[in-house]
């Protein structure tokens, strides 16, 4: 877990920030709406993947043992989001809003595609100076070790749970509720836990759905799920009524509407299709600001 550069003040978590000075309404929303469930706001964004692909074609020119996807350039271009658009960082947790110290994307890899494989937890932690190039290969890392018979953490602990008796197994999970609602789970079982990080993703795109909604969860701190829908060629229309074949994805997002306003949101969405459209801004630094 990164580390705050930040002294901690009373009420500071281990992973996050208390934030002290927010507006009236940032205040007392999570008091009269505490759960992260029931303050669901779900975006859908048909986006343009021409760029994409020409991008990951030419960086695969190289052919390097592990090639570029679309996939990866999504998960960069929502990692710099966060870097950019700092408030989809935070997260609200026991009534109060904090700013997550890392900056963090999560996804689940399928082991085997078959009724049968089994799952493993991708957790990918950046920094300021990732880039596209970094990025790709923590990806690599990540999925290399779930595909792998070493289990992650998460995953260890929720074996070890399974086999106690059912009534022990419940208290205990409520007693780590309680700490989650705090902030003290040891780090042991969530360094993993893809509901402690900044934004999950989930490619439905590769085993042929459609995009669409996704829960958050009050359990963790994820305050934004991204969905990725199948790529095909879908209609665009232009200003003067053409019609172009044109292949795109959906794109389906669920944030926490307590953590920032309508026009932040759409600022966001403005800012990922920026770097999907022109996906070499993702060969800059992370927290190097571009033009959208």
């Amino acid at each position: 877990m990164e580390k705050s550069t930040r002294k901690r003040r009373l009420g500071d978590r281990k992973d996050a920030v208390l934030l002290r000075d927010i507006n009236s309404m940032h205040f007392i929303m999570p008091l009269v709406l505490p759960n992260r469930c029931d303050n669901e706001a779900f975006i859908s964004e048909q986006i343009d993947m021409r760029a994409v692909d020409a991008y990951v074609e030419k960086k695969n020119l190289s052919n390097p043992e592990y090639r570029y996807n679309m996939f990866q350039v999504i998960v960069t271009a929502a990692l710099k989001s966060l870097y950019l658009r700092p408030k989809m960082n935070h997260f609200i947790a026991n009534g109060n809003m904090y700013e997550r110290i890392e900056k963090s994307a999560a996804f689940v890899v399928k082991k085997i595609f078959s009724d049968q494989g089994d799952e493993g937890l991708a957790y990918i932690r950046s920094e300021g100076t990732d880039t596209i190039d970094t990025i790709h290969g923590k990806i690599f890392d990540q999925v290399s070790n779930a595909r792998g018979d070493v289990k992650d953490s998460t995953s260890e602990a929720m074996d070890i749970f399974q086999k106690m008796p059912r009534f022990v197994a419940k208290a205990l999970v409520a007693f780590i509720r309680f700490l989650d609602r705090h902030g003290k789970v040891p780090y042991s079982i969530i360094s993993n836990e893809i509901f402690y990080s900044s934004v999950v993703l989930s490619n439905l795109g590769s085993i042929k759905l459609h995009a669409g909604y996704h829960h958050l969860t009050n359990w963790g701190t994820c305050s934004v799920f991204v969905v990725i829908g199948e790529k095909k060629p879908r209609p665009f229309y232009g200003e003067d009524g053409s019609v172009t074949m044109i292949d795109s994805i959906d794109l389906g997002m669920t944030v926490d509407e307590r953590i920032a306003d309508g026009y932040y949101f759409s600022k966001t969405i403005r800012l990922i299709k920026k770097l999907l459209e022109n996906p070499e801004l993702l060969e800059l630094p992370l927290e190097q600001e571009v033009e959208y």
